[in-house]
């Protein structure tokens, strides 16, 4: 039998043992230790130096629990207020010659650059000044292509502009910044989870033919609720990104979601919100149909509006995802679509509630100019139904709750079951 006994709570031999502090400093007074050499100006201010990286580099860690210095809101990096706001060498000056050549190279490379993109702008502006007759139309717009393509290739490969715009600080005035988040977006697994859970699930072409997102939607809804009824009610639920193509229970979407993007162009143009549910049974065609649960149209966006502006619940109002008893999962989608025109609103007369059972997207969409193959942006997730729906029909929609199922099989034994089984 293997007996256990306490250790006492100070004992000689753990005095040996090394952990993250060592004990001997504990164990042994400091009058050993040596004493401390005389301070110089150079010590001192390296010391000095290392200190302030050493914080830097510290508080970064301990605010946002790694070493990048930011956190994430939905797909994009923000940069924490306490994390460091400006690029610094990961090598100090001197300690690898290649990297201070290879600085040294890039940094001249983008001057020289820069001195012909000042060329060029000289040269548009010249062909501007021109009379209408004498000004060639397709010189002026291969000049203006060569003067955007240096704007990006001047600056695309300094180390502080590509850490800024990875750490959450880009400044989306300048087209570098711009270039660097889409090209982040486009080529780092966002765009294509989204595309890939779109096509899989059948969202196209069951919604609209074509769907070309040109910017990033994304959408945070609160948390699922805690197991625990007496919790349920006592804690208080964060709102959280919502991954495309997720399970989502009911009283998750009881409420608005938050709504961020990131978009690309410096114009502002106008947008069309709308979220439809792609499966609600319709028993008398024996097929599904889809419902409007939201549409707000003429929103303005633009590179630097990463939330809407504009009350979004003012025009059709939003009702919460209630899929049906009985059915399987219902996919619900959320668009948010260029106008034909990005400046002239569009007047969309406000839908009914008995207008949104049987919402035909794709006429809606021809009536106004909406079209996903020119842009926009896109976001799904599915649902099924739980106990919390029946008090959606109950509380928001106001009528019985229909359920549905499989017809039962007729039973080939119905008429021997009734008979006598003996004589």
């Amino acid at each position: 039998m293997l007996a256990l006994r306490r250790l006492p709570r100070f004992t000689p031999r753990l005095a040996g043992i090394r952990g993250n502090a060592t004990l001997d400093t504990v164990a042994h007074p400091q009058a050993d230790a040596p004493p401390p050499p005389p301070p110089s100006s150079v010590t001192a201010k390296s010391s000095t130096v290392a200190s302030k990286q050493s914080e830097n580099s510290s508080g970064s860690a301990s605010v946002n629990g790694n070493g990048g210095g930011g956190q994430r809101n939905g797909g994009r990096r923000v940069q924490a207020a306490q994390g460091p706001r400006e690029w610094c060498r990961p090598i100090a000056k001197g300690v690898e010659p290649a990297y201070d050549y290879a600085l040294r190279y890039i940094l001249k490379d983008a001057a020289f650059m820069r001195k012909e993109l000042e060329q060029l702008r000289a040269a548009v502006e010249a062909e501007e000044t021109k009379p209408e007759g004498e000004r060639d139309a397709a010189t002026l717009q291969d000049l203006r292509e060569q003067v955007r393509i240096l704007e990006i290739q001047s600056e695309v490969n300094i180390p502080e502009v590509r850490w800024k715009a990875k750490s959450g600080l880009a400044d989306m005035s300048q087209p570098i910044y711009r270039h660097l988040v889409e090209q982040k977006w486009r080529e780092e697994g966002a765009l294509d989870l989204l595309m890939e859970r779109i096509y899989q699930m059948n969202v196209v072409p069951d919604l609209l033919p074509e769907l070309r997102p040109s910017f990033d939607l994304r959408i945070k809804y609160a948390e699922a609720p805690p197991d625990s009824n007496y919790l349920r009610t006592r804690v208080k639920r964060k709102y959280k990104p919502v991954e495309p193509g997720v399970f989502l229970v009911p009283e998750q979407t009881r409420r608005l979601p938050e709504l961020s993007m990131t978009l690309f162009h410096t114009d502002t143009r106008l947008y069309t919100l709308m979220m439809v549910d792609l499966d609600v049974p319709d028993p008398e065609n024996q097929t599904f149909t889809s419902y409007l649960h939201w549409l707000q149209p003429n929103i303005p966006l633009s590179a630097f509006t990463t939330t809407p502006t504009v009350p979004l619940n003012t025009h059709t109002r939003y009702v919460p995802p209630h899929p049906q008893r009985g059915t399987p999962y219902h996919r619900y989608v959320l668009l948010m679509l260029p106008q034909q025109s990005a400046t002239e609103p569009i007047n969309v007369p406000v839908l009914e509630d008995s207008d949104r059972l049987g919402f035909n997207f794709r006429s809606f969409a021809a009536q106004y100019g909406l079209d996903g193959a020119q842009g926009g942006g896109a976001h799904m997730w599915r649902e099924v139904w739980d106990e919390t729906v029946s008090h959606i029909y109950q509380h928001t929609l106001k009528k019985e709750e229909p359920r549905f199922g499989k017809m039962p099989r007729p039973d080939p034994y119905a008429d021997l079951k009734r008979s006598k089984k003996y004589l």
